[in-house]
């Protein structure tokens, strides 16, 4: 059976640590919005192991994710496998109000250019004291989508993840159909191709950012907020499992 969700944002923060720290990670708090810690989470393995980041929680009105992130430490999911950076909650205030933007009404997912907010700013200077990711994973969700759809950045043409984890989430929930997907073209059914050249954004989410200087495997997956939120954590844990075991095969 699942874990239960909880049903206060209120919760989240602690059952992340207690579960983390149970499974072996290391808990880094890389700065403070309005009494909330923000925090990231690193686990690292002897040897050379790929490392792979995961993020969630950028929007405040997305729930499913950080919750997926929940469920996938308690699982114990993040074993030996890999080098584990998990930020599991970008916008505490947003996600304690329910609202896409933080408490200033700042959407930090356009923020990663010219970092006027303070929680845009500690994440990268965070993010500038590690090494490069072989993998990157930002989970999201969309209230305008009708099914999952995942965005991939891939500029070396490194062999995708995109059918694999396309294939783990429709049998848990719709793909989305559309030709244009948040305003942009879909290359195949649920997945975008963007241009992800920086220097052609006029603002970067944190995805562009990662791209830029930290990866040349990036991955942004989203739900359909209208879903039933059980159907949506199970999908975001599916696709997440699934992009792994792919990746892992090459």
């Amino acid at each position: 059976m699942p874990s239960a969700l909880p049903l206060d944002p209120a919760e989240f923060t602690p059952r992340f640590a207690a579960a983390a720290r149970q499974t072996g990670f290391q808990l880094q708090q890389y700065g403070e919005i309005h009494g909330h810690p923000l925090l990231a989470y690193t686990k690292r393995t002897a040897g050379p192991r790929p490392r792979v980041y995961l993020s969630s929680g950028m929007h405040g009105d997305e729930p499913a994710p950080p919750w997926a992130l929940l469920r996938l430490v308690e699982q114990g999911f993040f074993d030996a496998r890999c080098t584990w950076f998990v930020c599991p909650l970008l916008n505490p205030t947003g996600f304690a109000q329910r609202t896409r933007e933080n408490h200033a009404k700042v959407d930090l997912n356009r923020d990663y250019k010219e970092r006027h907010s303070i929680e845009v700013r500690a994440h990268v200077a965070w993010l500038e004291r590690q090494p490069n990711f072989d993998l990157i994973i930002c989970l999201h969700e969309d209230w305008e989508a009708q099914g999952f759809y995942l965005y991939e950045l891939n500029p070396e043409n490194r062999p995708t993840l995109a059918h694999a984890m396309i294939t783990a989430a429709q049998a848990h929930c719709p793909i989305e159909t559309a030709a244009v997907i948040d305003g942009r073209p879909a290359t195949e059914p649920g997945i975008i191709r963007p241009v992800s050249d920086p220097l052609l954004r006029e603002t970067w989410p944190e995805a562009i950012y990662l791209r830029h200087f930290h990866s040349t495997l990036d991955y942004t997956i989203e739900t359909a907020s209208s879903r039933p939120l059980e159907e949506r954590v199970t999908t975001q844990t599916v696709v997440v499992r699934a992009a792994l075991a792919e990746f892992l095969k090459s």
